[in-house]
């Protein structure tokens, strides 16, 4: 009797993959196309509509934004699905296997934090900073404190809790929590990550802070950036050539 085939062929085209068995290269077979990680982090915070998407990337077109879904679509990264009414609308929305690569993205973080070349003024999603908010959590230094921090960012709202040494969050109205902080995503990791002050960033009208301002405060120094590689003698920082 002839035996069956033990493995099914890949559902995405092969014209550019590796051939290479590790599995490392298959995975980079599956999501190492531009953009393609990117489109998975944002996705890593919950469902998006494809205009959500171009919203989160602006330096994607429309054009390959739809061929990285289709392709991370067929590989059984994501699914698309429709929202019951009142607002029947397409959505994307990582499959169980596809949430399960965050602790990916979690390292890949705190390695390119290293970087010298690293520019964290450059501009940041939302999804972005919530993912990198429970990546640089100093454990230590949340030690007993239970909290619940509200985020606005434009139309889309967030709940973070801090509990146990570490953070959850998810979608939705963050009215309620201990403290809610409403603006760009870029001014809140100016206070975590760049020395500025949330009362700081409030004066200068970038943020709008409601709610327990001692723990507004103690949130600015939860979150360490990891020290910076050392460079060989005689090179410079700097970042690469796209």
């Amino acid at each position: 009797m002839k035996s069956e085939k033990t493995t099914d062929e890949p559902p995405v085209p092969r014209a550019r993959w590796y051939e290479d068995a590790c599995a490392a290269a298959h995975a980079l077979d599956l999501v190492g196309e531009r953009w393609a990680l990117l489109v998975m982090r944002e996705l890593l915070v919950g469902p998006k509509r494809f205009s959500d998407l171009r919203a989160s990337l602006p330096g994607i077109s429309a054009s390959v934004l739809t061929q990285r879904l289709e392709g991370l679509e067929a590989a059984g990264v994501l699914v698309r699905r429709r929202l019951p009414p009142p607002a029947p609308v397409q959505v994307y929305e990582l499959t169980e296997w596809g949430y399960e690569s965050e602790p990916i993205f979690r390292a890949l973080g705190r390695w390119g934090a290293r970087s010298p070349g690293h520019d964290p003024s450059l501009p940041l999603s939302a999804a972005s900073l919530l993912l990198s908010l429970r990546t640089m959590l100093d454990p230590d230094r949340a030690a007993g404190l239970d909290a619940r921090v509200g985020f606005r960012f434009g139309e889309e709202g967030y709940l973070m809790r801090l509990a146990g040494g570490g953070i959850t969050f998810e979608r939705g109205d963050p009215g309620g929590a201990d403290q809610v902080v409403t603006g760009p995503p870029s001014a809140v990791a100016a206070v975590v990550y760049g020395g500025r002050t949330f009362e700081a960033q409030e004066d200068a009208g970038a943020l709008r802070l409601a709610g327990d301002r001692a723990l507004a405060r103690r949130l600015e120094g939860l979150f360490p950036l990891p020290p910076k590689a050392g460079l060989p003698a005689g090179t410079s920082a700097c970042r690469p050539e796209r």
